[in-house]
């Protein structure tokens, strides 16, 4: 964003974390585990617990591994809110 930009009312971040080997078969790598945390920020609080229960019932439609009901996560700016839950990915 360009610094003199606001910030949206509600939006998600997400970053990869780590992509890992999770198993091998005669020295080759057959399957691997991608690692993401999805983050949602929004100017209601409320909102933002919507925002992610919904986000995490679509990731697990998508076949996402997703453990308990998120964590809050710190905001840049004071009148957002933000919260985030950890996604795991198994490629086969």
């Amino acid at each position: 964003m360009d610094p003199e930009e606001e910030y949206p009312e509600h939006f998600f971040t997400f970053w990869n974390n780590e992509s890992t080997d999770r198993s091998h078969y005669d020295n080759q790598c057959v399957s691997k585990v991608y690692d993401f945390d999805v983050n949602v920020y929004s100017v209601d609080p409320e909102k933002t617990y919507t925002m992610l229960q919904d986000a995490i019932d679509h990731l697990k439609e998508h076949g996402f591994i997703i453990s308990g009901d998120g964590y809050d996560v710190a905001s840049d700016e004071k009148t957002h809110t933000g919260r985030g839950v950890n996604a795991l990915f198994m490629k086969y």
